[in-house]
């Protein structure tokens, strides 16, 4: 890989950073030749905006924890402030709480949505839902990356227009998302005009700062990453490793960003600010990547024609991550406004969590804080990258043709059960296998057997023995029995794993709370205490009180993860779908349901799966579960 520099704009354009050739010329293969004249004359300048950062910095990670270092964080442009001082003080005002703002990755429209693509949404989701049953205004992101040599490829093999194909794909994600159930609040395409005004804003700003520059690159590309690679991280034959396809060796004339201007800006960060990218073991990758030194990365494609314009020379376009990764931004730009960065900056900037796959993690840990950190904008909060789903040991990609097809997986089980599968199986940030013979049994085991069938069953007694009415309220009928309290410790803990991101085991306390309703039912036998008549009576008649009061809890603590199955459930208790939606995540406190409450007549919330085998009419053979197994 080869740069060659050669500085085509006066030096007020951009004013090139004089510590960057100097880290340029230490990496292997990089030459960088640039007109000393004009770097001399702004390295005054330079240094001391420098130094304002390096200073502002150290004060901001020095204070004590009590401090709200996030306000730290530049949200606005000042004329008072420095060029380039991204970090510095603000007062602090009358406090209002910041909404929570997450995203999904902005999905690329080169082919329809597979169940990786769904797998991060649906993640994104279950965390919104919390957020909102906790009180939190939520806004959640999600949207299309529409720009690039891989969209115009595409669209051509289809034999249609670049336009035509986006609107395509990116309709075919929106119908997904519904038959998902996905909650989201924005929706961004970087095809829309308001995004390419905040683009065009945005590398403005950046090329202000003096970290645009202009070279000769020269390297392997991977078309399916949009990426230059380093020869030392191909496979055989120059393959990529995450798509096993040849790179191509191309040369191009590109604008390039100064990533190791902020090489030291970004370690501070990642030192002092462990949560900035989790799991802790991506935390540890981002800044093993950063130990080999950061190199500047080009921003602009002279043989891209599809793609928003560069906006001091239209004759080249915009990376399409340079340009992907504000989509984040624009996205919050109401559809009424003039769009501006600082408009959209000010509607819920800075984003709490972005949620991406561990393959993109470079460019939403390291690529964007320092796009953010020249531009002078706030940092998320957290970058969160989560594994891969895997078929047959191998990543599920377009580019790679091994993809399991959500909306087959929809159409033939539903979106509760899909959803309940990904979230609860697969350990939120690590790769997870699928399988559909373990699918059918985690399924028919949590979601029609230990919530499903408890729930009619209960049902069935107290409308056979109770007229399908509650003979007392549920607080009264837990007096003195410890079911009461276990289901108490279990919704607590549940939300401590949400909180925590921990949704598969946020899903496993919930579902906990099943299994010690399906063992308490058991044990006290009601419908052997009906028989009996008398105080047995009475007390059967207060065990099924106590179980769907159980069964109301879940249907709230799980409601994040199945919201159509909880759905179902508040309506078998007698509950209106309003009632449903408006619930709060205080409603799992145990007393919801009073006496003289009349529940609907039983009716199976969901339909047990039955295998090829069943279905034919053959013997039905259901694996048991383990626990071990459900665990690992």
């Amino acid at each position: 890989m080869e740069v060659r520099g050669r500085m085509k704009q006066d030096e007020e354009e951009y004013a090139p950073s004089p510590d960057l050739s100097a880290k340029q010329n230490h990496h292997s293969g990089l030459r960088m030749r640039v007109d000393m004249a004009a770097r001399v004359q702004h390295s005054l300048q330079f240094q001391f905006q420098f130094q304002f950062q390096r200073t502002s910095l150290t004060a901001f990670l020095s204070f004590p924890k009590s401090i709200n270092k996030t306000k730290w964080f530049s949200s606005s442009s000042s004329t008072s402030r420095r060029p380039g001082a991204a970090l510095y003080c603000t007062s602090n005002s009358a406090p209002k709480e910041d909404p929570f703002v997450l995203t999904t990755p902005l999905y690329y429209v080169n082919a329809p949505p597979h169940m990786g693509s769904a797998y991060s949404t649906i993640a994104a989701d279950a965390i919104a839902r919390f957020q909102r049953l906790i009180g939190k205004k939520v806004i959640f992101i999600t949207g299309t990356d529409e720009h690039g040599e891989k969209i115009a490829t595409a669209a051509a093999a289809g034999g249609s227009t670049p336009n035509d194909h986006c609107d395509a794909i990116s309709q075919s994600y929106r119908a997904l998302w519904k038959d998902l159930d996905i909650s989201y609040d924005k929706f961004i395409r970087t095809t829309d005009p308001k995004h390419e005004a905040i683009v065009e804003e945005f590398y403005s700003k950046v090329l202000a700062n003096g970290d645009i520059y202009r070279a000769d690159y020269e390297g392997l590309y991977c078309v399916n990453c949009e990426e230059y690679k380093d020869e030392k991280e191909l496979l055989e034959n120059n393959c990529c490793p995450m798509h096993l396809k040849p790179c191509v060796s191309r040369k191009e004339d590109n604008y390039f960003f100064a990533l190791s201007k902020y090489q030291k800006k970004l370690e501070d960060i990642l030192e002092h600010n462990p949560d900035f990218v989790q799991p802790l073991y991506r935390l540890n990758e981002v800044q093993n990547w950063m130990k080999t030194g950061l190199k500047d990365f080009s921003i602009s494609r002279a043989s891209v024609d599809w793609g928003i314009r560069v906006p001091n020379d239209p004759k080249q376009t915009i990376y399409v991550w340079f340009d992907a990764l504000l989509g984040y931004i624009s996205a919050l730009s109401e559809d009424h406004e003039q769009p501006s960065l600082q408009t959209a900056i000010s509607s819920g900037w800075p984003v709490s969590l972005h949620l991406i796959g561990k393959d993109i993690l470079r460019f939403h840990a390291v690529y964007w804080p320092a796009m953010l950190l020249s531009a002078g904008l706030n940092l998320p909060k957290t970058v969160f990258g989560h594994g891969f789903l895997t078929k047959d040991g191998m990543k599920m990609g377009k580019s790679l043709g091994n993809t399991l097809e959500p909306n087959e997986l929809v159409h033939r089980f539903g979106p509760d059960a899909v959803r309940y599968f990904f979230l609860r199986e697969v350990e939120f940030g690590n790769d997870g296998d699928y399988s559909e013979e373990r699918f059918i049994n985690i399924v028919n085991a949590h979601l029609a057997n230990t919530i499903g069938n408890l729930l009619n069953r209960t049902l069935g007694l107290l409308k056979k023995n109770c007229q399908s009415t509650l003979v007392a309220d549920s607080s009264d009928a837990a007096e003195g029995i410890e079911f009461k309290d276990t289901v108490e410790k279990l919704v607590e803990k549940s939300k401590v794993q949400y909180e925590s991101l921990q949704l598969s085991s946020a899903s496993e306390c919930v579902m906990e709370i099943g299994n010690a309703g399906n063992l308490y039912i058991d044990a006290r036998a009601p419908w052997s205490l009906f028989k009996q008549g008398g105080a047995s009576f009475d007390s059967a008649a207060k065990d099924l009180v106590l179980i769907l009061e159980a069964m109301r809890i879940i249907a709230v603590a799980l409601s994040p993860v199945t919201p159509n199955l909880c759905l179902r459930i508040y309506r078998q208790l007698g509950y209106s779908d309003e009632q449903f939606h408006a619930a709060t995540w205080s409603d799992t406190k145990w007393g919801g349901l009073k006496g003289g409450q009349v529940m609907a007549p039983p009716n199976p919330i969901f339909a047990r799966i039955e295998t090829a085998v069943e279905a034919e009419g053959g013997p039905a053979v259901e694996k048991k579960v383990s626990k071990k197994k459900e665990k690992s």
